[in-house]
């Protein structure tokens, strides 16, 4: 499949490239943000062909006692991704677990530049921020993958939560995880939204605590990633496909777990924030501005006009 891409409006466009689906915007003066989006698209076109080449050494998980060097990876996006996973060693991951947070951060570095005030890149949920002095972004979430649909989003739709990040604030990645959502999850969280330095540490940060909100009971349903999907890079490790309805007291027991994971990477500094969601429940690590109380569970999107293509 060759890249696309489509402009949405004034400001938005749609790439997509196999897996990669982005919605892209910036601001500024126009010639520099055409610019950008020239030099961002020159190198969109090579990322899938970079990440294919070397998907056998990405799929593996990293050694506890393995530095940058010892994994051999030569494309500026896995070795983002290689990076971000490897604050997370100690437990099983891989580079994968930060793909699309990775490629974000590789493609806004295109908008650094005199003339553009801010822009976004929201790959698939994952989201790089490029801000300015002075510019913030609005960030909406909504509690439910299982339902969000960009199709039916509108601007005047109401948010579980919103939060603004402007640019004094550390915050530059922001990444969802969960097993209601597109990829795998060894836990059971309906999500886990997660603020960071940037999206790839937020990717890997959010597939870590959405693993770690968890626990045993006899009618959740698990499945072999390898039995759904034949080249995952969790082999024949248990994902959950299906979760009943809890009993209060559980669900506070493993959104427990997953605050106590939430909270060593806060400590760390691997984190500046995460909000993780279970059946209406909701627990928050680390973000202290929770107007409009998260309801039930999470998805990111932006200020942007909505379409089918926003915040997917």
């Amino acid at each position: 499949m060759n890249p696309t891409r489509t402009r949405l409006d004034s400001t938005r466009w749609h790439w997509q490239h196999g897996p990669i689906d982005l919605i892209l915007s910036a601001d500024g003066v126009p010639q520099a943000v055409q610019a950008a989006y020239e030099a961002c698209w020159a190198r969109f076109v090579d990322v899938l062909p970079e990440l294919v080449g070397e998907l056998k050494r990405l799929r593996q998980p990293v050694p506890a006692e393995a530095a940058l060097n010892d994994a051999e990876l030569q494309g500026s996006v896995a070795r983002r991704m290689w990076s971000a996973c490897h604050a997370h060693r100690a437990r099983y991951i891989t580079p994968m677990a930060a793909v699309a947070g990775s490629v974000a951060d590789e493609l806004i570095t295109a908008f650094a530049r005199e003339g553009i005030s801010r822009a976004f890149i929201n790959n698939g949920g994952d989201i790089a921020l490029y801000l300015t002095e002075g510019q913030q972004y609005r960030v909406g979430v909504f509690a439910d993958l299982a339902s969000f649909s960009p199709v039916r989003l509108s601007r005047d739709q109401a948010l579980d939560a919103n939060l603004t990040l402007d640019a004094s604030l550390p915050v530059r990645g922001i990444a969802t995880s969960g097993w209601r959502g597109r990829s795998f999850s060894l836990g059971i969280a309906d999500s886990v939204t997660v603020l960071a330095r940037n999206a790839a540490a937020a990717d890997a940060a959010a597939t870590m605590i959405a693993n770690a909100v968890n626990l045993e009971h006899a009618e959740i349903l698990r499945r072999p990633a390898s039995s759904l999907k034949d080249d995952s890079d969790l082999g024949d490790m248990l994902v959950t496909v299906d979760v009943p309805s809890l009993p209060q007291p559980l669900i506070d027991f493993a959104l427990a777990r997953g605050v106590e994971a939430a909270q060593r990477l806060l400590e760390q500094g691997l984190i500046e924030g995460a909000a993780l969601f279970l059946q209406g429940r909701v627990r928050i690590v680390g973000i202290h501005d929770t107007s409009g109380l998260l309801k039930q569970r999470a998805q990111i999107t932006t200020e942007a006009p909505c379409s089918k293509y926003a915040a997917c």
